[in-house]
């Protein structure tokens, strides 16, 4: 089986959790709701944490947002980082109230000596500082048109020159627990970006496409963005960027990660995308089969086939799976069909009973 190479980084910590190589790449999200109401803030926390999120970003506004951070804190149980753009005293109150990690944006919080304060702050406390660079706060607000065009042209390259030169002030403090991101709407700009500061620096990074849109649209730029870069070895943390449903970032990233073997969480199911042979309800059946097994443990590929052209023989190395017929299947093991004439409202019962047994 082909396997990725995954580029050297150093290894940082946030909360409980290791970032960069060789730990394993983790899947996180940010809260949709204000961290100053705490009770909502905590109830999307935990419902992504049963999904599988590892690290979790809230967004910090105001003061009563970071001042939040130290009650959130007491009811959640995976690392929380805090998001904080323009406004350095808001960090400063986030490290005070127990963030595990702040992120800075090189684009809107500048001044040097302010840095120096947070930096200063985060190494006396032993948290981490992501340096998490937009496209779009890297342009200035309010330069002309040439000059936005212009640096648009030379985007990655100017991501990778500011966001290098943060990372090694913030370094000049003997501050090392550094994790990086560079991300843009446009997925080809962010490629080339994060291949290029791979190469030139050991910082894990932060992978994404930001304002990625809808699910549908960021289904697409995500797998092809993030995938992109986890199959050259790049990436040791990721979010996907959805507008809507955080829980649906967590699925999407565990797929994109099973998809390049490199984590998985829960089964694999394969399904046939059905055509003018297919007889039963695959698609219903694949699909109530993903929503059953989504939060479990075992590790296994299940086919749902429609034809017997697709079953077993396509998909001989699923560990379990079923053909079906017109009103029945058959259900087969690694490629060696091993029960004939199931009736196809049982099938989904049987893959259950079969998988059960398996994993006992």
């Amino acid at each position: 089986m082909f396997t990725i190479k995954r580029h050297k980084t150093r290894l940082v910590t946030i909360g409980r959790v290791k970032v960069g190589s060789p730990a394993p790449v983790t899947v996180q999200s940010m809260t949709k709701v204000r961290a100053a109401d705490v009770k909502r803030t905590v109830r999307q926390i935990l419902e992504l944490e049963d999904a599988g999120c590892e690290i979790i970003r809230p967004a910090v506004l105001d003061m009563d947002d970071a001042r939040a951070i130290k009650e959130i804190r007491k009811h959640i149980h995976i690392p929380l980082e805090a998001d904080i753009h323009f406004a350095p005293h808001l960090a400063l109150e986030a490290i005070n109230a127990g963030t595990d990690g702040i992120r800075l944006n090189p684009g809107n919080l500048k001044d040097k000596n302010e840095i120096k304060k947070i930096t200063l702050a985060a190494k006396k406390r032993g948290i981490s500082i992501r340096v998490g660079a937009n496209s779009g706060s890297i342009v200035p607000r309010h330069a002309g048109k040439k000059t936005i065009a212009q640096m648009y042209k030379h985007m990655q390259d100017l991501m990778v020159k500011e966001t290098l030169a943060y990372c090694r002030h913030i370094e000049s403090f003997g501050f090392h627990n550094i994790m990086v991101s560079l991300k843009a709407s446009d997925v080809l700009t962010t490629v080339y970006a994060y291949r290029k500061f791979a190469k030139i620096s050991d910082y894990p990074l932060h992978l994404g496409i930001t304002a990625a849109g809808p699910i549908e649209t960021s289904t697409i730029k995500s797998a092809i963005g993030i995938g992109s870069l986890l199959m050259e070895g790049i990436g040791d943390t990721i979010r996907v960027s959805i507008t809507g449903n955080p829980i649906d970032e967590i699925k999407l990233g565990y797929e994109i990660l099973a998809a390049l073997n490199i984590r998985r969480r829960g089964p694999e199911i394969i399904s046939c995308p059905t055509c003018g042979r297919c007889k039963s309800d695959i698609i219903g059946t694949a699909r109530k089969l993903q929503e059953l097994l989504e939060n479990s443990d075992i590790k296994a590929k299940i086919a749902v086939m429609g034809c017997v052209v697709n079953g077993p023989g396509e998909a001989m190395d699923a560990d379990v799976g079923i053909a079906a017929g017109d009103d029945y299947a058959v259900l087969f093991k690694n490629g060696r069909i091993i029960k004939n004439k199931i009736p196809f409202k049982s099938v989904i019962s049987v893959i259950l009973k079969e998988l059960e047994s398996s994993h006992s």
